[in-house]
């Protein structure tokens, strides 16, 4: 990624955010460490630390085809389960030891069927999240993960105690706060950080083992204190939507004068602002409780469209805001009405709003431009 800043941190994170194994967590995996591969972010990274191993994100990054996993797929199926389904067939993810599932959507739901039984891999597993946010749904998924915990004990032979849970989520806890500190530098009128640069660093953090990730990260909000970018931008924009790992999409966004200040997606805010509850005394149920019902939600749980429309508008006013792109994957039933409705709240509050379809991969570069174009010159930008 090009790129202004001159850190050795940040070229790391951009080194990860480009690739599937990048060289910290190949050194983690060198030395005899263990990797598990998880779809959709409701699934406790803490688990996994707590087991001694390295929660991996599933993304399919450098993936250029779906020509073996359209066997499985339709045309009209989502292309990120497509693109990482496919990676998966070639044996691009044999670094993992394991793989976790979630019934987050269909699309996604449907690898792990497909990747029992035609993927080699260790561990695999699939969990069960509730669709509500209420204290029914957080024991549901309390005792989801309690089962996850015993499947993992067993199969890797390792014991994760109340001890250690906490001392993961304690881990955890202080990558969202680092996270959130940069995402304040965001709000300044000439962030010393772009949307796609601050992307990069999110994506990394779900990519190498957290301790080391802190320590870079750290670094990196030292080296960026007290520095301000140019501040050409001709207006500031949110980002809200689903899945999206891909750097070089936000800067399309950012060469046509938008600077991305702030988002809501599943590997931005929605991941970290919020903390998990370090004062309840179980620490599974501390778990669930964050992951159902505490932090900021996606259209996946019903009932919470208001309070999405609120964390959506409360952000965009945070961040000073000029207006909002809601950013879908194609065929996602799920944001195609959540941007329907989101449409009609922030417009009523005055915030413009641009819904933009997308694959996977990014293409329609010239589409993409031209309709940017368009909407910073509506915004008299």
């Amino acid at each position: 990624m090009e790129t202004k800043i001159k850190s050795r941190a940040f070229q790391q994170f951009s080194e990860a955010a480009e690739t599937l194994v990048n060289p910290v967590l190949q050194s983690w995996k060198d030395q005899g460490g263990k990797v598990v591969g998880y779809f959709c972010s409701t699934v406790p990274e803490e688990m996994v630390t707590a087991a001694g191993m390295v929660p991996f994100r599933m993304r399919a990054t450098g993936s250029t085809s779906t020509e073996e996993s359209d066997a499985f797929y339709s045309s009209i199926n989502c292309s990120f389960p497509r693109h990482c389904f496919n990676l998966a067939l070639i044996g691009e993810f044999k670094f993992l030891d394991g793989v976790i599932c979630v019934n987050s959507c269909d699309h996604v739901r449907r690898i792990y069927d497909n990747w029992i039984r035609f993927v080699p891999t260790d561990f695999a597993g699939v969990m069960s999240l509730p669709r509500k946010t209420g204290p029914d749904q957080v024991g549901w998924y309390r005792d989801e993960l309690a089962m996850l915990k015993e499947k993992i004990e067993k199969h890797f032979g390792v014991e994760i105690s109340d001890d250690m849970l906490w001392k993961a989520i304690k881990l955890h806890n202080e990558t969202r706060r680092l996270q959130k500190a940069l995402y304040e530098l965001r709000k300044q009128d000439k962030p010393p950080i772009t949307g796609a640069e601050t992307l990069a660093v999110m994506v990394a953090g779900t990519a190498m083992p957290k301790e080391q990730y802190n320590e870079m990260l750290r670094e990196l909000l030292d080296e960026l204190s007290g520095s301000e970018g140019p501040g050409t931008h001709r207006a500031r924009l949110m980002i809200v939507g689903g899945i999206l790992d891909d750097p070089a999409y936000v800067k399309v966004i950012e060469d046509q004068g938008g600077l991305v200040v702030t988002d809501s997606t599943c590997f931005g805010t929605r991941i970290m602002w919020v903390e998990v509850d370090e004062s309840l005394s179980d620490p599974i149920a501390a778990l669930a409780q964050y992951y159902v019902a505490d932090r900021p939600s996606c259209p996946r749980m019903y009932g919470e469209h208001d309070n999405r429309a609120k964390y959506v508008i409360d952000m965009c006013r945070e961040f000073n805001c000029d207006g909002i792109i809601g950013e879908r994957m194609m065929f996602c039933d799920l944001w195609l009405v959540e941007h329907y409705m989101l449409n009609q709240d922030v417009r009523a509050d005055g915030i413009p709003f641009l819904k933009l379809d997308r694959e996977y991969l990014t293409s329609a570069i010239g589409q993409l431009r031209t309709r940017v174009q368009a909407f910073l010159e509506t915004m008299g930008r």
